[in-house]
C-alpha cells in the first residue's frame, strides 16, 4: 500500500503544480476562442494514450462538457484508420499526422499536440506542417518538454517524466480549458 500512497501524493503533487501555469491555460483558452469565432478548426493529435487524449478533448468540444452550447468543430486526427493506415503503409509511419494538416489546416485553425516526451518523430513534423500553414500552435508534454517549445505558440509542460503521471496532469488540464471555452460559448 505504501506505493500506491506515493504515486497518489506525486498524483497530487502534480496537479499542485499546474496552479503555476494557471496564465498559461488562459492564453490557451483564449487562442480556441479567438479560433472558433474565426471560424476555424482544433485539430488534435498524439500517440497511444495521448492519441485516447486528442479523441477526448474533440468529444468534449464537439457534443458538450457541462453546458448545453453550440458544438465546436475539433477533430482528433487519430481516429479515421484507413487514413492511417494507407499513409502509415504508403509513406510511413512518421508522416500520418502531417499528411493531414497538410491536407487540413489553414491559417485560422489551432494544432493540439501531446506527447509525454515532446520527440515523437510524427508529431514533431505535424506540428513543423501547422506552423507552415500559420496555425496557432498548442502543445501538452512532460517536464522536459522535447521539441515542443521550437514548435509550439503555446506549451504546457507537466511536471514529471513518468508517462502515467504526466497524462493525469493533461487531463485536468485539458479539461480545465474544456470547461472555460465552454462557458465562454454557453453564455
Amino acid at each position: 500500500m505504501d506505493a500506491m500512497d506515493a504515486q497518489i501524493a506525486e498524483h497530487i503533487r502534480c496537479a499542485e503544480a499546474l496552479r503555476g501555469q494557471t496564465a498559461l491555460l488562459e492564453a490557451i483558452v483564449a487562442a480556441l476562442i479567438r479560433c472558433f469565432h474565426r471560424g476555424g478548426r482544433l485539430y488534435v493529435l498524439g500517440n497511444g494514450g495521448s492519441a485516447a487524449d486528442a479523441q477526448h478533448i474533440a468529444a468534449e468540444l464537439v457534443g458538450r462538457f457541462k453546458r448545453n452550447r453550440r458544438p465546436l468543430p475539433a477533430i482528433a486526427l487519430t481516429t479515421d484508420t484507413s487514413v492511417l493506415t494507407a499513409v502509415g503503409n504508403d509513406l510511413g509511419a512518421e508522416e500520418v499526422f502531417r499528411r493531414q494538416v497538410q491536407a487540413l489546416v489553414r491559417p485560422e485553425d489551432v494544432v493540439w499536440a501531446l506527447s509525454v516526451s515532446g520527440t515523437s518523430p510524427n508529431v514533431i513534423a505535424a506540428l513543423a506542417s501547422a506552423r507552415e500553414a500559420g496555425a496557432t500552435c498548442i502543445g501538452f508534454t512532460g517536464r522536459g518538454g522535447g521539441r515542443f517549445p521550437e514548435y509550439c505558440a503555446l506549451c504546457l509542460r507537466a511536471d514529471h517524466t513518468a508517462s502515467d503521471r504526466v497524462q493525469e496532469t493533461h487531463q485536468l488540464a485539458y479539461h480545465l480549458v474544456c470547461d472555460a471555452v465552454e462557458a465562454h460559448f454557453a453564455g
